[in-house]
């Protein structure tokens, strides 16, 4: 299935990534990354060993006193040793194949052959054999050339161009997994020839939940000249985030990682071994997420959703299961500061598109909070729905507002600047019911004016015009991808009517909507009325 998905904006991928390179320093980096889950792993291992009956103590007695042991039956012993002595066939078989390999004196083969003799040695010629230099000098080795003739010299050239993206090529990240193995999938698409295709892909730990893309350098790859990167922060069910280099390809472990990678976090403290790992706590280690409390430095359960801020940019917001909200620190990797502004899992957030200090959550707990992380102290904005919040996003044509989707199917929008005295008070503007089952995933086109999109569990995406009446439905469309998790439009001026979707089937869809004609009648930009009315293949 694919669980997210987010565009890279054209311009900032490099136009060749590089190839990973594992020197000394990088093995030592992610040797020690490595060891930090090495344990952790074996400890799992022998704890499902001792839950499935694998393991047997050596010193357990029985009730005379006695150790108990494994002895074999005095009936098979018997039959065995009649065995071991050999039956006749078998003892007459052995001698007529050692007569046989007699003629060829294997216990001298790798002696040295005596001067008047000749070699039994497969090389002993070898003085004869011809030598070059070159292989271009040899005439019986033929350099291999590719279908169009070219020297095998010119194939790396190739294979690099193969590598190459453009500027007019847009990156699609996108978070999958297939037969228990998660990964991230780099997709290019090339709009002019209506092209997708995945350029490389990443390994994950776990099962993927969010995906951000992130413009800044972060981890080892920093530099204070160069701040300007591309990156991709993961959040999976692990509580750490993991931030990926897109310009490297072939990486064997992430350039970053946020939260706690201590191997004392693996640990669930006991108060007799005054911390230290104990025998016979491995179903306790097993579910160390659940079991640690919340705090203030990193995370302790899944990481449900992120949010890089574009105006503070070295800022990154994270919402998890363990109902935290935590504000990182890119620049030093640490978290600056946590918050706990609801008493249910964090599933939704996004930052304010003009005040970089404003942060939209949505939790299981059906409210909606705005704060400005820079006052935690102060109360903040909260609204509340009648089912678990989905999804949570700023109008980016009117800050004032922001939208929310709902387990229950429906769409609320909400004025941020007339907060009610309670949650269960709150009145939306208008109420959309766009779906018969939850709204897993919407996104707001930021460059056509009231052009909404949802997609949901019932296989639907639907396109939906908001005008200041309310939302009217464009279209309705089963892409083929099943369950719809994830909807995003490409961030594109040029390119804004170009939608990427993806769900529990595991196929990536580019939906071009300039092809309908509703659409493109609603459209606020005027150059799509000029767009020919046939219908993409």
């Amino acid at each position: 299935m694919i669980s997210a998905t987010t565009w890279v904006p054209r311009g900032f991928p490099a136009e060749f990534p590089t190839q990973y390179e594992l020197d000394e320093g990088e093995l030592d980096r992610i040797s020690k990354l490595a060891q930090l889950r090495l344990d952790d792993a074996l400890e799992d291992l022998e704890g499902a060993q001792n839950e499935e009956g694998g393991e047997v103590d050596e010193d357990v007695e029985d009730s005379d006193g006695e150790e108990n042991k494994f002895v074999i039956d005095e009936a098979a012993d018997e039959e065995m040793k009649e065995e071991v002595k050999g039956s006749e066939p078998t003892r007459i078989k052995t001698v007529d194949i050692d007569e046989d390999l007699k003629e060829y004196d294997l216990e001298n083969y790798d002696a040295e052959a005596p001067d008047d003799g000749e070699s039994l040695s497969m090389f002993s010629n070898i003085k004869s054999l011809a030598y070059y230099k070159s292989a271009d000098e040899d005439p019986y080795i033929v350099l291999p050339e590719s279908k169009d003739g070219k020297p095998i010299d010119d194939l790396a050239e190739e294979d690099r161009e193969e590598l190459q993206i453009l500027d007019t090529d847009n990156l699609l990240l996108v978070a999958k997994t297939e037969d228990n193995l998660s990964h991230m999938e780099v997709y290019v698409y090339d709009e002019s020839e209506s092209n997708l295709y995945v350029h490389h892909d990443i390994l994950l730990p776990s099962f993927p939940l969010c995906v951000e893309w992130l413009d800044v350098r972060v981890g080892r790859t920093r530099t204070a000249d160069n701040q300007q990167g591309s990156f991709a922060a993961i959040g999976t069910f692990e509580p750490t985030i993991e931030i990926w280099n897109l310009d490297v390809i072939d990486e064997m472990y992430p350039d970053a990682i946020l939260g706690n990678t201590s191997p004392d976090s693996e640990v669930v403290p006991d108060e007799q071994s005054n911390g230290r790992k104990k025998k016979g706590k491995k179903k306790k280690a097993n579910k160390m997420h659940s079991k640690q409390k919340a705090n203030d430095e990193y995370h302790v359960d899944a990481v449900l959703a992120l949010s890089s801020n574009r105006l503070h940019r070295n800022l990154l917001a994270s919402g998890s299961a363990d109902k935290t909200v935590k504000l990182w620190d890119l620049s030093t990797l640490k978290c600056a500061r946590s918050y706990a502004f609801h008493n249910d899992k964090v599933c939704s957030l996004e930052w304010h598109h003009e005040e970089g200090s404003i942060l939209l959550t949505g939790s299981y707990d059906r409210t909606i909070v705005a704060s400005d992380m820079r006052l935690p102290d102060t109360q903040s904005r909260r609204w509340g729905v009648d089912t678990d919040v989905e999804s949570a996003k700023w109008d980016p044509h009117d800050s004032n507002y922001f939208y929310v989707s709902t387990e229950g199917g429906r769409v609320h929008y909400f004025d941020a600047r007339t907060a009610p005295s309670s949650p269960v008070k709150a009145k939306p503007l208008w109420t959309l019911q766009a779906h018969d089952s939850e709204v897993s995933t919407f996104d707001v086109n930021r460059h056509s004016k009231g052009m909404l999109a949802t997609g949901s569990t019932d296989n639907q995406v639907k396109l939906w015009n908001v005008s200041p009446t309310g939302p009217s439905l464009l279209v309705s469309r089963d892409m083929g991808v099943g369950k719809v998790f994830s909807v995003s439009w490409l961030p594109d001026k040029d390119s804004a009517q170009t939608l990427a979707v993806g769900g529990s089937n595991g196929v990536v869809q580019v939906w071009d909507i300039k092809a309908n004609e509703a659409v493109r009648m609603a459209a606020d930009d005027e150059d799509l009325e000029d767009e020919d009315d046939e219908e993409e293949p």
